[in-house]
């Protein structure tokens, strides 16, 4: 008796994945829960365990393109056969190479040539320009082959990941279809900072997490949000979709890619759940252990180029979200402080937002609580 190994459903509209690694070679003794292999979507990495403990017998290989409920593998009952010696160890332990990275080899050093039906003679007026000889001719009408020149010292050709075109296909379709624009402010985070400070020790110890920025930009989202639904909204059609919830996306950096975990019912978490959440959700994209549908359904994004140094940006909207905030690296910079110069912690932040389901003030307000809630935190904890 065997038991199948079925891609599993991968999240909305995500019908297709690329199997790049098996954890276990064919005819491998493997155990329930244990990691079979890892496939790759358009938005993440999945990874897939055995349901069944026996006997694995792979039916694809590493670089096909499986679909959603395809059988790739069986796990038969009893225990792997002995393992194979000398030669045909080597052979076995070889590693499989997906089909396009093998050339096609020829049977015999010098194949037959292969004669084909000569077509009828045509009128020598109708395919020899004036002037021009038999010979020149037989030139011109025999097969023509193109050759690729091999890629000059220093180029490296690789292809996209599905992650990469999923990518490139969602920024260009954000570009096409939204209006976006994008409004400025800074927000002095001295008080931030001191809150931080302060009580951070004590945050962890109670809480069993570390105590980020990344919480209290989501928790104020949030907030501001309730007084701007437009920015938790999208276009579809000529309706304008409103959410009474907020599932946020926040914008994780990975070797692979940029992913944009999402978390959701944000309204309902408590400043420590969502410092919670992020770690945990920030963790299992870069181990590529992320559940698909906690990568999709957000209705607003925050992404932080500040971690890698970026002063000022102007984000894409992650379609169809209306609305994104883009935070940036922290400057102690001076500032005007009741008709005084004090240097302070400074942070530029950017909304970006589809015009057409947001306008103009709308989106100012946002960007002035999403301020007010950082720069004075009691308001927060008072939502006011």
């Amino acid at each position: 008796m065997s038991s199948d190994v079925v891609v599993p459903p991968l999240g909305e509209s995500i019908t297709h994945a690329r199997l790049i690694a098996w954890h276990k070679p064919d005819g491998a003794a493997i155990g329930v829960d244990e990691p079979l292999c890892e496939l790759e979507t358009d938005k993440a990495n999945v990874e897939l365990t055995a349901r069944a403990a026996g006997v694995l017998r792979r039916l694809k290989q590493e670089g096909d393109t499986v679909k959603v409920d395809e059988v790739i593998a069986r796990i038969e009952e009893g225990e792997a056969p002995p393992a194979a010696s000398g030669d045909a160890a080597q052979r076995a332990a070889a590693p499989v190479l997906p089909p396009a990275d093998v050339p096609p080899t020829p049977a015999t050093p010098n194949p037959p040539a292969v004669e084909m039906p000569t077509p009828p003679a045509a009128p020598a007026a109708a395919t020899t320009p004036p002037g021009e000889t038999a010979a020149a001719a037989a030139v011109a009408t025999a097969p023509q082959t193109v050759s690729v020149p091999p890629p000059a010292a220093g180029v490296r050709r690789v292809p996209m990941s599905k992650i990469r075109k999923r990518i490139a296909e969602r920024l260009v379709q954000a570009q096409n279809t939204a209006a976006i624009l994008t409004t400025f402010n800074e927000i002095d985070l001295s008080r931030i900072i001191d809150l931080r400070t302060r009580h951070r020790e004590r945050f962890e110890q109670v809480h069993g997490v570390g105590l980020g920025y990344m919480a209290f930009f989501a928790r104020a989202v949030v907030l501001a949000l309730r007084e701007i639904p437009a920015l938790n909204a999208f276009l579809e059609g000529d309706d304008i979709v409103y959410h009474d919830y907020v599932h946020l996306g926040i914008a994780v950096s990975t070797d692979r890619g940029l992913a944009v975990p999402v978390l959701r019912n944000a309204q309902d978490m408590t400043l420590p759940v969502i410092e919670r959440e992020i770690q945990r959700l920030a963790a299992a994209v870069r181990e590529g252990r992320l559940a698909p549908e906690e990568l999709s359904g957000g209705t607003f994004s925050i992404t932080n180029g500040g971690v890698f140094g970026s002063l000022l940006s102007t984000p894409i909207l992650n379609p169809p979200q209306s609305g994104i905030l883009g935070m940036h690296n922290i400057q102690k910079r001076p500032v005007a402080i009741d008709d005084r110069v004090e240097i302070r912690p400074m942070m530029y932040v950017a909304l970006s937002y589809d015009h057409r389901v947001v306008d103009g003030r709308e989106a100012i307000t946002f960007l002035v609580r999403v301020k007010q809630y950082l720069e004075d935190p009691a308001r927060m904890m008072l939502e006011i």
